[in-house]
Formats: structure tokens, sequence, C-alpha cells
């Protein structure tokens, strides 16, 4: 039943008395035209083919017009200096394209994901942050993540923060299934086998960074077998203590030990002192013994040459020798000894017995 604007109204039947859908009739507001807009659309179009009809090569042109439009709309597409294009053929990854102008086929053919490829991507393990945990959280320790068994089986609690970004962008949509978890079971997996095969003492102090560095080389080897197109650029071990229970033991522990270490290097120290100083005296000791001894050696030499000379003297002479010898030792009695020699022929007049030893001493001492 079509619309006409003949007769002011619409021809329906039942006498619809002029009126139609859209208000009165003759005497009101009329409605649209369908078939006449209709018809004035296509007079234009064909107003623009050549020879105004709808020729072979007006369909043509309309047809390359669209599809030009089509390819270029959605063929070429733009990915930005931090981007990587993924571009996807029906739903299957298909290619990786780098940053600038690049060309797909057109929608719905292809499409494209472009991820932020140079973004540093943060995970914390064994404690959750404010920012994880909602605004204005406190720090929160996660023990099942924290704890880990050393070699010399003994616990300790571990935090550690992950920083990692996209390497291959289609690896990383498409190889593995929610990466930021899977970096997480990852990073924690690799801290387990590394801090199994320490010590307690050498992770809580000089062997921090050789772990850290042996995790992050062990979690790359893993996500590098997966497949999963990340890069780990940093692990930062935060905090490192013994379990929370037991941390006042250990500290008395530790302190007990830093005083065993300092006596050991005050008792080095004194050693260090007095070591050279007893090895000093005990050569100077030892070279004063040689100097003796080479004295003494060389005073009895000398005595047994004399001794020999003399006792060859003896033998050629004995008398003379026998005389001089006397002369000789009492030169060496008397030559110590208060002496008085008076001669009895001089005619002195000096009684037999006078104290002239005694005289001779008072005489010095009044001078």
């Amino acid at each position: 039943m079509p619309w006409k604007d003949q007769g002011g109204g619409w021809q329906g039947g039942g006498g619809g008395g002029g009126r139609g859908p859209w208000g009165p009739g003759p005497g009101g507001p009329q409605p649209p035209n369908l078939e006449e807009l209709l018809q004035k659309g296509q007079d234009r179009l064909r107003g623009l083919m050549p020879g105004g009809s709808w020729s072979g090569w007006g369909i043509v042109l309309v047809v390359l017009g669209a599809l030009v439009l089509w390819i270029g709309f959605t063929g070429v597409y733009k990915v930005a200096p931090y981007e990587q294009g993924v571009v996807l053929r029906f739903g299957k990854w298909v290619r990786t394209t780098p940053p600038g102008l690049n060309f797909k086929l057109p929608w719905p053919i292809e499409t494209v994901l472009k991820p932020n490829v140079t973004t540093v991507n943060r995970i914390g393990v064994g404690y959750r942050r404010a920012g994880e945990l909602g605004r204005g959280a406190p720090k929160r320790d996660i023990a099942e993540e924290s704890l880990m068994l050393t070699g010399d089986e003994n616990i300790i609690d571990i935090d550690f923060v992950v920083f990692w970004y996209i390497k291959d962008a289609g690896q990383y949509l498409f190889n593995i299934d929610r990466p930021e978890a899977t970096v997480k079971a990852v990073a924690e997996s690799a801290m387990r086998e590394i801090v199994g095969k320490s010590e307690l003492s050498s992770a809580l102090t000089k062997s921090r960074q050789p772990i850290e560095v042996a995790t992050q080389q062990l979690m790359q080897d893993v996500l590098d077998r997966y497949g999963a197109g990340i890069n780990i650029k940093e692990v930062k071990m935060e905090a490192v203590d013994p379990p929370r229970t037991v941390i006042d033991a250990f500290r008395d522990v530790q302190a007990a030990k830093a005083d065993l270490e300092r006596q050991i290097n005050e008792a080095e120290a004194y050693r260090n002192d007095v070591v050279p100083r007893a090895r000093g005296e005990a050569e100077r000791i030892l070279q004063e013994a040689e100097g003796y001894k080479s004295r003494v050696i060389a005073e009895a030499k000398g005595e047994t040459a004399r001794f020999l000379s003399v006792l060859n003297e003896f033998r050629q002479a004995k008398e003379i020798t026998t005389r001089r010898l006397y002369l000789e030792t009492m030169e060496e009695v008397l030559s110590g000894m208060n002496k008085i020699i008076i001669d009895n022929r001089a005619g002195s007049g000096v009684v037999p017995y006078l104290p002239l030893p005694e005289l001779k001493k008072r005489s010095e001492a009044t001078q």
C-alpha cells in the first residue's frame, strides 16, 4: 500500500478521513515522500557518471574508488616508536612489524595489535606494596612466597622485585597465558633454586649480587624456552632476613659472632705486635751470643798462642824465663796495693814500725 501525495491523504482502506500516521491531511504538515527522495538520489548519481547513465565504466570507477578507500583506511597503519605491530589474519598471528608505516591486508582479512614494548614492568615477590593492594595500604609480607630453604638447611625470608619488558610482542600475546602471573611464578621458582644452592650467611651478606645475577639468568633461560617474548632487565633483592619468629635469636647469634670476630681481630693484632718484637729480641740475643762466642774463642786462641810462645821461650832459657815470670806476677799482684819501701842502708833513723799508710791517707784527706 504505497504512500501518495495525491488527494491530500493516505489512500487506504476503511476511509481514513484523509489522515496519515504523521498528521492530518491537506490542511496540515505533509510527511516526506520516500520514493521522491530515492528518485532524486538516483538522478544525482547518474549526473556523476559519464554520459549521464549507469554505464559499465561508471560501475568500474565506483567499485575501484570504494576499493581504494577500503584499502587506504583499513590496510595502512602506523606503529609508534614504543610499539610493535602484531598482524593477525583471521585471528591468527602471522607476523610482527617494526615501528613506522606498514601495510596489511584490509579489514576484516587482517587486523593489527600494537602493544607497548618499552615500558618496564615491575613485579614484587614475597610482599605486596600499596599500589598492588590499594591506595594507602601498607606493605604486607607474603610468607608462602618469601620463605625459602638455603643450601645449609636454614630458612630465609627474601623479598625481591623483578623488572621486565616485552621483547617480542607476538610471542608475548600468543605463546603464554597471563604473562604477569607467568613471570612471577618463574621468578619465585628461579630464586628458590638459586637460594637452595647458597648458604645462609653468604645470602645475608656477600653473595646477594651473585644470587640476583644467577636468578636473572635462570629466569631468562626459562622464559626463552617458553617462547614468552619477555626480557628480564633486573632482579633486585629488597629485604633478606631470617624468619620473623626467630629474628631476635638470630640477631643475638650474629652479635655473638661479631664479638667473637672482634676478639679474634684483637688477638691477631696483639700477636702481630708481640711476635715481631719477640723475634727481634731473639735475633738480638743470638747476635750477642755469636759475638761473645767469637770474642771468647779469639781470646782463648790468643792466650793459647801466648802460652805456647812463653813455653817455647821457657824451654830455650829456663832461668831467665822463670825470673821474668816471677817479676811479671809480682808486678801484677802488687800493682793495686799501698806499699812503702824503706831502705835500711839510708840511715834515715825511721822507727822500725810507723803506720805510714795511715799517715798518707790522712794527708790526702786534708788536701
